[in-house]
């Protein structure tokens, strides 16, 4: 890897405008990288960007010759790379199966080194999309590493010989995403109703309490977060209160709670909102449906539903990588269905941005979250611990809160031989 690729694939990247290339769009363009050694690499951005060292990671560098080679109509390697590597890391691809099955073969020369003489030889990601068969392999050792067991089968495994289950605190925030733009979730006060209603505690049960509830819209480990006095919790008279409040003071309405087809916690989170909202005299209809689905319906204001089941995973511990969820300029995207509008949390979330030092930053985010907290964008709900089932002749596991989903870091495992 030179400076030069890095340069290039930066530039690759904002030309394509896909993949990271949001991150920094409006603030770094291809003339604003300069190659000054073939080991330095100059950034200069149109303006002031206060989160930029935290995003650069996700970047991805590639060997310009190899894709440059392999370019079709003009496509900048698009088409070859989807089953091709031109990275410089410590494993090249083996098979590729789409939707099946996806080998990664180490690089036993590896630039870097390796940390440990029982690194792993490869790996092999097979998509199992049951729980239930995940945990068979796992017991059987078929499966080294299952991520996507069941609160329950975690508790289990845990219990039994040869298998480990390392946990941590987890940033994923898991959410209800309400329309504030149309329908009845529109209405602030009915939006309060709501939030007041629903009953916390549900979450740490449904997870047997590998879960922290959220106390302000940011996760607990972001840079800048403050936990927000009187937080939302479940209080049956304030819930009546902004109810009487609202336009729909005796209830009588029906709204949409939408989630992910197949997974059982967030179908046990309808069945409590169903229990809680009756209460106010709301009904809820539950629909199950495919992640496409689900990001399609919330791309729109039109068919955003009035609950969107959301886990959202912030890209950094930068606190703009959550504050820019509430931004306008997320409007379309699945973390954005709720469609939140507020001129003055938009203006603050463009001066923290824009800003540099950490001292003047820090109180523009306290005042966000604030304020997106009062506007209740959302039923903020939990942060679940970050779970994986192993054999435990598995080592080397390195935990990063960042990571999306349950993604391992492979570069540091070994197997060890009892």
């Amino acid at each position: 890897m030179t400076a030069e690729a890095v340069r290039w694939s930066f530039a690759r990247t904002l030309k394509l405008n896909q993949g990271p290339s949001w991150m920094l769009s409006d603030f770094l363009k291809e003339d604003g990288i300069k190659v000054v050694n073939p080991t330095t690499v100059q950034f200069t951005l149109t303006q002031p960007f206060g989160p930029f060292l935290s995003v650069v990671p996700w970047w991805y560098v590639m060997n310009p010759k190899q894709v440059t080679a392999n370019e079709q109509s003009g496509d900048a390697g698009q088409k070859w790379l989807t089953t091709n590597e031109a990275g410089s890391g410590p494993f090249k691809i083996k098979r590729w199966q789409p939707g099946t099955l996806y080998e990664l073969e180490a690089v036993d020369d590896y630039w870097k080194g390796w940390p440990s003489k029982d690194h792993v030889g490869g790996v092999i990601y097979k998509l199992v999309r049951e729980a239930a068969a995940q945990r068979a392999a796992l017991i059987r050792g078929e499966a080294d590493i299952a991520e996507g067991l069941t609160p329950d089968d975690y508790d289990q495994v845990a219990k039994m010989p040869g298998v480990v289950v390392p946990e941590f605190p987890g940033m994923t925030t898991f959410g209800l995403k309400m329309n504030t733009q149309r329908g009845a979730t529109k209405d602030v006060n009915l939006r309060k109703a709501i939030a007041y209603a629903f009953d916390y505690d549900a979450f740490l049960k449904i997870y047997n309490g590998h879960a922290v509830l959220e106390d302000s819209p940011f996760p607990k480990a972001t840079r800048g977060y403050v936990a927000v006095p009187a937080f939302y919790r479940q209080d049956l008279n304030k819930a009546r209160e902004y109810l009487a409040k609202s336009a729909y003071p005796n209830g009588g309405v029906e709204l949409e709670y939408v989630y992910f087809d197949g997974l059982e916690e967030e179908r046990k989170m309808g069945l409590v909102l169903i229990d809680n909202l009756g209460k106010l005299g709301l009904k809820v209809k539950m629909t199950a449906t495919t992640w496409p689905n689900m990001v399609a319906r919330a791309s729109k204001v039109e068919t955003s539903p009035d609950f969107l089941a959301v886990f959202t995973t912030p890209v950094s511990t930068d606190p703009d990588a959550v504050a820019y969820q509430y931004h306008k300029s997320s409007w379309g995207k699945y973390y954005g269905s709720s469609f939140y509008t507020n001129d003055g949390v938009w203006a603050l979330i463009d001066q923290a941005r824009t800003t540099v030092k950490w001292a003047d930053r820090a109180p523009l985010y306290a005042d966000i979250q604030k304020k997106i907290a009062d506007d209740v964008p959302e039923v903020f709900g939990m942060l679940m611990n970050r779970r994986w089932g192993m054999r435990d002749h598995v080592k080397g596991f390195s935990f990063s809160p960042v990571r999306f989903t349950g993604e391992v870091d492979l570069y540091p495992l070994a197997i060890t031989a009892k």
